[in-house]
């Protein structure tokens, strides 16, 4: 099973034309597009708030050194 060939295509393309009308083609290939952008755009969206959030939980290298000083200082 491979990719349809030439004539399979335009059949397709035949009977989406005959479901749709060449009016709505457009629109839909409007729709489809758009729900791709904004699929990809939540995707992004979603990885860069959990990117923010990992920064925020991750404490840097200083505020390591002056918290395990100050738990030194409050064993001794």
């Amino acid at each position: 099973m491979g990719m349809p060939s030439m004539p399979e295509l335009l059949v397709i393309l035949a009977i989406v034309v005959l479901l749709f009308g060449a009016k709505k083609i457009p629109d839909l290939a409007k729709g489809i597009g758009k729900g791709i952008k904004d699929f990809k755009k939540a995707v992004k969206d979603d990885e860069d708030e959990a990117q923010t959030r990992e920064l925020k939980e991750t404490p840097k290298g200083e505020d390591i050194a002056k918290s395990s000083s100050r738990e030194d200082t409050k064993k001794a």
